[in-house]
């Protein structure tokens, strides 16, 4: 099957209840609950985002993951890189990805990546509150890392490039010493009869992974990637203000518009794209249903322009070997940051869809 690019799409395991989220935020806790009661804060606004084909899913419910799975696998998407938790041996929000891993099922692609970063009370709007502190103990607690993700590695679904186990770090920039990291975890990895490991670091400033031992970095970003764009810089923005002001609702989030930025999103990838740096899709992002007035949000997102970008992205480093041509798509089901590929109510599977035409060069070939 003729594929333009290796799509994986980063999956959040946060669909399902813990002892933690119970303590912070109270009994039942999930992500659904920022989701179900957002609201929109002006003119247009998208919220609440209600999903459609999978409903309110719990991650604890097999069937959910394989329902997830089979929508990706016919829509171009090659694998789920789910996000990871660990916290100097402290393991959180595991368990969904602990079962695809024991229960060998569904038989999907994945990898890892490790969300290294302290947990506060963002999503609540509680910058200042500390939840879970990511700490770096040293030599030991990399390798008790490493052993705990053994499995996952030696697992035959796991993603690879050039037969080494793909694994992908948030904030590299926050390790002590990367090279340290990176030097320690190939030694384990070729010692536990792996042939290494393919690392990836995700950088949203001037900041050279591979001179700091990773093979490739993903350049993205946390604000829109336009120079020189700032919240009401256009008459579209001025005009909400307004409306806005006369409406005596003051205080709103920062709104930019996604066909002003998300082609833009191409350029991340560089002058070699899939060599030391590998590209990157945004279909959508709007997380005020965890941040509220101090959110971000890209408005006006469509399949239509998603596709622009993907048809792009998709196009860069087209003569490198389709092992190398890695396309991180952000995000599976990132519904709290409005940043998802699953259906939901208004477009339906229209986003799939959209990037289902562009992975395959040939419509003939497309999976059924």
């Amino acid at each position: 099957m003729i594929k333009r690019a290796r799509v994986i799409a980063f999956y959040l395991p946060q669909f399902h209840p813990i002892p933690e989220n119970d303590e912070w935020w109270g009994p039942g806790f999930t992500e659904w609950r920022n989701v179900a009661t957002a609201k929109p804060l002006f003119r247009g606004h998208y919220q609440p985002r209600i999903p459609a084909d999978l409903g309110f899913y719990d991650l604890r419910v097999p069937e959910t993951r394989w329902a997830q799975a089979g929508l990706a696998k016919t829509h171009g998407v090659e694998g789920f890189c789910y996000w990871h938790y660990w916290f100097a041996g402290r393991r959180i929000l595991e368990r969904p990805f602990n079962e695809v891993l024991q229960l060998k099922e569904p038989d999907f692609p994945f990898c890892l990546a490790w969300a290294n970063q302290t947990w506060t009370g963002i999503w609540h709007g509680l910058d200042d509150k500390t939840l879970i502190e990511q700490t770096y103990p040293g030599r030991h607690d990399y390798i008790a890392h490493f052993d705990a993700l053994l499995p996952a590695f030696q697992d035959p679904r796991y993603i690879t490039v050039d037969g080494k186990p793909l694994f992908y770090v948030y904030m590299p920039q926050d390790l002590p010493s990367t090279h340290e990291f990176t030097d320690l975890w190939r030694e384990l990895a070729l010692k536990a009869g792996l042939k290494g490991l393919y690392l990836v670091a995700e950088r949203s400033v001037a900041w050279n992974a591979t001179s700091r031992g990773f093979d490739a970095s993903v350049h993205t970003t946390h604000l829109p990637p336009v120079k020189g764009w700032r919240p009401w810089s256009t008459p579209f923005a001025r005009l909400e203000w307004e409306w806005h002001k006369r409406s005596g609702k003051f205080g709103k989030p920062a709104i930019y518009r996604y066909e002003d930025v998300c082609e833009s999103f191409v350029e991340l990838a560089g002058p070699s794209p899939h060599v030391t740096q590998h590209a990157y899709l945004l279909p959508n992002w709007d997380n005020t249903p965890r941040s509220g007035r101090n959110g971000l949000v890209l408005h006006g997102s469509t399949p239509e322009l998603f596709q622009q970008q993907a048809r792009k992205v998709l196009n860069l480093g087209a003569q490198e070997p389709l092992e190398h041509r890695l396309v991180f798509l952000k995000s599976w089901n990132e519904w709290a940051e409005g940043n998802y590929m699953e259906p939901d109510l208004r477009f339906g599977r229209a986003y799939l869809e959209a990037l289902r035409d562009e992975v395959y060069a040939d419509q003939d070939l497309r999976p059924q």
